[in-house]
């Protein structure tokens, strides 16, 4: 299974680190590096026998997603909950995927 975590740079970030002036797509890619690993924490723990290759890749997510359909058997994308909306509310990641992809999408809702 591969588990993938889009990232960009902003155009206009506020350099306020002293890495950030240095390297700012090292110091982003190791942040969403962290940050899926921290998301797939409990998957993983609850299911030990599942290899999991996670890969980060600097792009717009929609894009990135669509480009690693190709390879796929099949996509899944979460949705958030919109409060004072009923049911689920897709988000532009999700409709594009829905729309584009190269394989099957599914959309899982996030718990709670």
């Amino acid at each position: 299974m591969d588990a993938v975590r889009a990232w960009r740079r902003p155009a206009h970030e506020p350099v306020d680190h002293s890495l950030i002036v240095d390297d700012a797509a090292g110091v982003r890619e190791e942040r969403a590096s962290a940050l899926l690993t921290e998301v797939l924490s409990e998957a993983v723990r609850e299911h030990p026998g599942t290899d999991v290759n996670r890969r980060t890749v600097e792009g717009a997510a929609h894009q990135v997603l669509q480009e690693a359909s190709s390879q796929a058997d099949l996509l899944v994308v979460g949705a958030r909950r919109r409060h004072g909306h009923v049911g689920l509310q897709l988000g532009r990641v999700a409709h594009v995927l829905l729309h584009h992809a190269a394989c099957p999408v599914a959309v899982v809702p996030q718990r709670g």
